[in-house]
């Protein structure tokens, strides 16, 4: 029997397609495309509204692969307890690396330079001058350091900052250099002038930069979040903010969308970016050339890539 693919791109868009399945084309709309109880394959549609990704899953009986074109899988983890056993969940790494990394370093540099005062200056036709802090030498702390972290501290690399601290949920030794296991944050936040959070969403990282974590960060410091939202307690980020101790440089909020009149929009020192991290140019013929390779692995029974669990398991 001929297996169903799920597609959020057209599939004469997308070369290289290997021979075999019945590509159907769905990005969310309100009616499928197919039967979703005949779909083998399901490529989860991209940047869509809470719940929308999710929706074909209850009726996915015979779904073998779940593909998410993000490098997060919170946004489908509430959808998989309706899957049969045996189903490969995957993420999208390698797509999202290096548009991410790119994000982090425009969001360090115009926090710490002072872009978004100088914007505003210019808009009133004023001269802003003075001394602003230089991301070289200063000592720039990792935490969540997977794809994502390795590709950041690439990047940090030419602006001869102070030696990048990586942590991750274990301890490892990298090409770059050793990573501390989380266990140890508390010992390494006072010594940062810049923290950059990278983790995944789970239950471990869910308010892991609350109100402690934030005091232990040295006054001045640079909190930049580009993981998710939740990864970080609103309230307790607000009240540094406000009282002029830290500042933060945000592509996630949470709530997110961040709504009109909420405080963290006029907040002092903060840079606010829409969820911007993965979303550009290189999103998809990176995401093409995935979805290529994992459908060509799919047809030919090989090993797939990116595989984060198996259901049942």
């Amino acid at each position: 029997m001929t297996p169903d693919v799920w597609l959020p791109i057209p599939p004469d868009e997308i070369e290289g397609l290997p021979e075999g399945p019945a590509y159907r084309y769905w990005n969310g709309e309100e009616d499928f495309p197919a039967d979703p109880a005949d779909c083998a394959f399901y490529v989860v549609p991209y940047m869509k509204p809470s719940g929308i990704g999710i929706r074909p899953l209850p009726d996915m009986r015979s779904v073998q692969v779940v593909q998410t074109l993000s490098a997060g899988i919170d946004h489908v983890e509430p959808g998989l307890r309706h899957l049969p056993a045996g189903v490969r969940l995957c993420n999208a790494r390698g797509v999202h690396e290096a548009s991410t990394a790119e994000l982090t370093l425009a969001l360090i540099l115009a926090s710490l330079r002072g872009v978004p005062d100088f914007v505003r200056a210019q808009d009133r036709g004023e001269w802003l001058g003075g001394f602003r802090p230089a991301l070289a030498d200063r000592k720039v702390l990792i935490v969540g350091y997977g794809s994502i972290g390795a590709a950041i501290e690439d990047r940090l690399a030419p602006f001869e900052v102070a030696p990048v601290v990586r942590v991750a949920r274990s301890a490892r030794t990298t090409a770059r250099g050793p990573v501390h296991p989380l266990t140890e944050l508390p010992a390494l936040l006072p010594e940062a002038d810049v923290v950059v959070i990278s983790t995944p969403l789970t239950e471990a990282t869910r308010g892991l930069a609350n109100a402690g974590f934030l005091a232990r960060m040295k006054d001045g410091a640079l909190l930049v979040n580009v993981a998710r939202g939740p990864v970080v307690d609103t309230k307790a980020l607000l009240a540094e903010l406000e009282s002029g101790r830290l500042t933060a440089a945000l592509d996630v909020t949470d709530p997110e969308p961040l709504p009109p009149g909420h405080p963290l929009w006029h907040a002092p020192g903060i840079v606010i970016s829409p969820h911007a991290g993965g979303p550009t140019s290189a999103f998809l013929p990176r995401a093409k050339r995935l979805m290529v390779d994992q459908l060509s692995r799919f047809v030919n029974q090989e090993p797939l890539r990116n595989v984060i669990l198996t259901t049942g398991a």
